[in-house]
């Protein structure tokens, strides 16, 4: 496969990526090459285009050896095993990091004139590249765009070597190339022109980009989410760990109760979240068991027990100040969507909705057609035991309930494109039976 120049390149791969079409994507492009190849992609995306700032930190004897990467907003990204084994003093990593530092700041000036880099909290970052060849760059890339709160990355690129997978280890959440040969010498072998850009076409990039509306759609929106709050959540006479979020004018608040064997630091859940958050909800992470309690495997799986912490938790965010008088969702996941059911079908709830993300409802037993609130059961295709239990616990729900199932997804819906669908489906749920309530005595 070659191409005939990199928007050449950047066109083909928009045609790969248009599952993320919509997803509230951020496009990064590598400079210099990769700026015109990303270009390409985020219009045919609708995405907003900025460029990776990244400056390897080289060995001071061996500069082509990396101890090391930064970024933009004092981000760093050191590698110790390098460091240690090559016996770097703290004085001369900072002697390498300051030198590269100034070099970082020059670009960023030259390239965005002044304007802000477009924020990444909570957001599905697509690094592009014109082609990964050791795969250095493109990592030090994806784990600066870690560190700046990208939720979920995709790396994209038209050409890698055959192993680039391995190469790349786990630092994409999702790796997308067009043509991986065996025979690989060189990026510019698969390329017509490859002639170098240089910064005035990676200014022009950035500055049609600008210049084009970004695409809108009922699920996107504006508001500022701020820091997450670390919480102590009140249930009963335990405290659990907990995350608060309110972005201004929230509409509602969602309470978030994980699956066995995860926790408020769940991935998945605070990708979901931050959806929730960017439409205007706040939202609650936090444990539904202390480190202690977890070691007993049994409470992992007291339905009733869970339930109770979730109940507990309720009650404690209905009394925080930035959420009273707000309406209360719960999002469960896995075993924690049982949790989820339980604790909304109990008397006096007031749960304005509920959405369950691969759950188990049927061990909510009994409680299901107790159920008020609005519930959505959200099912991978592919998960054929767990849509069959779904169904069936659908069929006892009283009330208003939609099973939907995303194609092609299993389980933990690491396909492509499935936990945007999952996100996009529980925000419009939230937000279509969500609304301010007065505020009541528990």
């Amino acid at each position: 496969m070659f191409y005939m120049d990199r928007r050449d390149a950047g066109r083909q791969l928009a045609a790969r990526l248009e599952h993320l079409k919509g997803a509230e994507v951020v496009v990064l492009g590598l400079p210099r090459g990769g700026v015109p190849v990303a270009a390409e992609v985020a219009e045919a995306l609708g995405a907003p285009l900025d460029v990776c700032l990244v400056r390897k930190l080289g060995v001071p004897f061996q500069p082509e050896l990396g101890m090391g990467a930064i970024g933009e907003g004092g981000v760093r990204v050191i590698n110790d095993d390098v460091v240690r084994t090559a016996r770097i003093t703290p004085d001369e990593l900072a002697e390498v990091e300051a030198r590269e530092r100034e070099v970082l700041q020059s670009r960023a000036r030259r390239y965005r004139e002044g304007r802000e880099p477009v924020g990444l909290k909570g957001r599905t970052v697509l690094v592009v590249d014109d082609g990964v060849a050791t795969g250095s760059t493109a990592r030090a890339a994806c784990r600066i765009a870690r560190a700046r709160g990208a939720a979920r990355i995709v790396l994209a690129v038209p050409v890698a070597p055959h192993d680039w997978t391995a190469r790349l280890g786990g630092d994409a959440d999702e790796l997308v190339c067009l043509h991986t040969p065996r025979i690989f010498y060189a990026i510019g072998e698969f390329y017509a022109d490859f002639s170098q850009t240089d910064d005035h076409e990676v200014v022009a990039c950035l500055e049609e980009a600008m210049a084009r509306p970004v695409s809108t759609r009922r699920t996107e929106s504006h508001h500022a989410v701020p820091e997450d709050r670390e919480a102590d959540v009140q249930a009963g006479a335990t405290v659990l760990r907990g995350q608060l979020t309110v972005p201004e004018g929230a509409t509602g608040v969602v309470l978030f109760a994980h699956g066995s064997g995860s926790s408020r630091h769940s991935p998945r859940n605070r990708f979901v979240a931050a959806g929730l958050n960017r439409a205007g909800l706040g939202t609650l992470l936090f444990d539904l068991l202390t480190e202690e309690e977890e070691i007993d495997r049994a409470n992992v799986f007291d339905t009733g027990l869970l339930a109770r912490r979730l109940a507990d938790a309720t009650g404690w965010v209905r009394g925080q100040p930035e959420t009273q008088g707000l309406a209360v969702g719960y999002f469960g996941a896995s075993t924690g969507a049982a949790a989820a059911l339980w604790a909304a079908g109990e008397p006096g709830a007031r749960i304005a909705a509920v959405v369950s993300r691969g759950g188990r409802p049927d061990l909510a037993g009994p409680r299901l057609p107790a159920v008020t609130a609005p519930t959505l059961l959200i099912v991978g295709g592919h998960d054929e035991l767990v849509l069959g239990l779904n169904r069936d616990a659908q069929a006892r729900l009283r009330c208003e309930s939609r099973l939907a199932v995303v194609p092609g997804a299993t389980h933990l819906f690491e396909e492509p494109g499935a936990l945007e669908q999952v996100t996009e489906l529980a925000r419009d749920w939230f937000t279509d039976h969500m609304a301010p309530v007065p505020h009541a005595a528990a």
